[in-house]
């Protein structure tokens, strides 16, 4: 009896071993199938952050470039008015000066050819406007006045010139521009 039993135990242990390795395999199979799909999840996080991170490298560069560029950008547009100031002072008449004054305003224009080269050399340049088409991107129109003979959209009068900082505009002309 003893032989009996312990082959229908046997029997028995035989049968539930295939249900509980087929159980273990499915949760194998489940646990690998998700793993498998987080890992994918993640890859695919890590690539979308790394794309970021290139990206974000990319504009930092770009802007330390702009900012090196134009470094003297706020320098060059405080010197404009001292410029202005300069041309006006020039503007005078030489005939109607003393001896005294004719010498103060030659220093005056040595000062002021002075500042133009340094302005050149940091490749400030002159918006030409006299005569030309009206150009909204460099110019701004303070006054519009009809004369016969002159075509229309034509700048007339420049009031204050623009002038170019390497390639940027730093400040627009102000300009009469005719109907």
């Amino acid at each position: 009896m003893n032989t009996n039993m312990e082959e229908t135990k046997n029997e028995e242990l035989e049968e539930k071993k295939p249900i509980k390795v087929k159980k273990i395999k499915k949760k194998n199979n489940e646990e690998v199938t998700k793993l498998t799909e987080e890992n994918a999840s993640l890859k695919e996080k890590l690539l979308r952050i790394s794309a970021d991170t290139q990206n974000m490298r990319k504009r930092f560069d770009e802007q330390l470039a702009n900012v090196y560029k134009y470094d003297g950008e706020a320098l060059v547009k405080k010197l404009l008015p001292v410029v202005d100031n300069f041309e006006r002072a020039i503007k005078l008449d030489d005939a109607n000066l003393t001896d005294e004054l004719s010498q103060f305003l030659e220093g005056f224009k040595m000062i002021y050819g002075n500042i133009l080269d340094i302005l050149n050399s940091l490749e400030v340049k002159e918006i030409e406007c006299l005569n030309q088409d009206f150009d909204p991107n460099f110019m701004e129109a303070v006054l519009t006045l009809h004369e016969d003979g002159i075509l229309p959209n034509k700048v007339v009068d420049v009031m204050q010139k623009g002038y170019m900082y390497k390639d940027k505009v730093i400040r627009v002309a102000l300009v009469k521009v005719s109907e």
